[in-house]
């Protein structure tokens, strides 16, 4: 079997066994459920209820806030109890519509359609920008704009990421497992809003059931391949990917369309399909909650706007009390100091690790061993990055192409010295994005 992939890149422990074989559970939320209007890229949602209005579950309750915006709906039926800055997992304040749960669970009607294929084109961008589908993978771009190119005939290619690298993560691989059906009619969904374009089921192949079972499900669609990838982090990385399965590349300055590609990850593929078919807006996702200190790791069919600290009691709560709790998998999820903040469209997991070797390790100087070069999957040279960054040197920075870090830890991860390489340039580059944004 041919295995894709790209230069560079790393195989940390990925972890995935505590919770791999976990089939996916259905869990309800408690009595709060908070819900930031700002769950994606672009402008925040605007809130179209008030405190004291009583919503059902599938309720629009925020409408999107411009083009590149997304709308968010009620997960629960219940009372709008106030509308105020909440906590995220990034540890920013964002206003947020707070509602108080009636568990009742009273729904709104959904228009279902018998033949998706019926759809135009504009029918269905319409549909998934109304459901507000974002990228569920962790960038929470919204969809609809993703799917509508300036040139919609030059789009060779619809990938669903199927890797899923980020160790410890297993909810992608459950969805494959258990409901192959609609990944695959969600891609052919896509796959209709362009016309020249072929469809790649992208999988690593450390997982071949799902790669048996997609190939199998798709034998008689001429336009989807699915294609095996070696297994290595950050293979699922946008341009990473694109490569890997197309062989084209793209730098920091190029959208994925640009090398005629789209690029879609599993759960929101999933979300296209229930939002086209059956006029189900996004609000639920899985959720992995692992790590060593769980007693009982799994992966959870989860209401937004439900706390992380719910989730650990449905999973045994922990066994031992964690160093570190990360929102998303160890390489590029976000640390948490409290675990009373809601999930989101884009919470993939909750990871929780009895030992902090990040915090632990003690920089030292560099050895020069180009070990971070070696790994770096956007060939540049992180160690001469880091050093520019913290120096300041925003011009040397530039020029030694420092905006092609596409920040997923593998020279930290590699470096000998335990020099917070990462850290850095990911500092810099947000100083350079936030001048060019002024």
């Amino acid at each position: 079997m041919a295995k894709h992939s790209f230069r560079g890149g790393i195989h940390p422990n990925d972890g995935k066994n505590l919770s791999k074989k976990k089939p996916i559970v259905d869990v309800l939320p408690g009595k709060e459920l908070v819900f930031p209007l700002s769950q994606h890229i672009g402008a925040p949602a605007v809130a179209v209820v008030a405190k004291g209005d009583v919503v059902l579950r599938g309720q629009l309750i925020a409408q999107a806030g411009g083009f590149v915006s997304a709308p968010i709906y009620s997960s629960v039926s219940g009372v709008v109890k106030t509308i105020e800055p909440r906590r995220v997992v990034t540890g920013d304040l964002v206003n947020s519509i707070v509602i108080t749960n009636d568990e009742q669970y009273n729904e709104v009607t959904y228009e279902e359609v018998d033949d998706v294929t019926l759809l135009t084109k504009e029918q269905i961008i319409e549909k998934i920008q109304v459901a507000g589908i974002v990228g569920m993978g962790g960038a929470g771009f919204p969809t609809h704009v993703k799917l509508s190119p300036k040139e919609p005939d030059k789009i060779d290619y619809c990938i669903a990421n199927c890797a899923e690298c980020e160790p410890y993560l297993t909810s992608d691989y459950r969805r494959m497992v258990e409901e192959p059906e609609k990944l695959v009619e969600g891609l052919k969904i896509i796959l209709s809003l362009f016309d020249n374009a072929k469809g790649i089921l992208a999988v690593e192949d450390n997982k071949p059931d799902c790669i048996a079972t997609l190939k199998k499900l798709t034998k008689d669609e001429p336009r989807i391949l699915v294609k095996a990838l070696k297994t290595k982090y950050p293979q699922g990385s946008e341009r990473q990917l694109i490569f890997a399965t197309t062989k084209r590349a793209i730098n920091c300055e190029q959208l994925p369309a640009d090398a005629g590609c789209v690029v879609n990850n599993v759960d929101t593929i999933v979300a296209i399909y229930n939002a086209v078919k059956h006029g189900r807006p996004l609000m639920q996702r899985i959720v992995t909650v692992t790590g060593d200190c769980i007693r009982r790791p799994q992966n959870f069919r989860v209401f937004t706007g439900m706390m992380y600290s719910e989730l650990i009691e449905q999973a045994g709560g922990f066994k031992v009390q964690p160093e570190k709790i990360v929102s998303g998998g160890p390489m590029m999820g976000f640390g948490l100091i409290d675990l009373e903040v809601p999930t989101t469209k884009t919470a993939s997991a909750l990871l929780c690790i009895s030992k902090d070797e990040v915090s632990r390790a003690k920089p030292k100087a560099c050895i020069n061993c180009g070990l971070c070069a070696e790994v770096c999957p956007g060939r540049v040279v992180p160690k001469m990055l880091a050093d520019y960054a913290e120096r300041g040197d925003e011009e040397s920075f530039k020029k030694k192409n420092g905006m092609e870090c596409c920040e997923c830890g593998c020279c930290s991860y590699v470096c000998p010295a335990k020099r917070n390489l990462t850290q850095s340039i990911k500092s810099m580059r947000k100083i350079i994005l936030s001048k060019k944004k002024r």
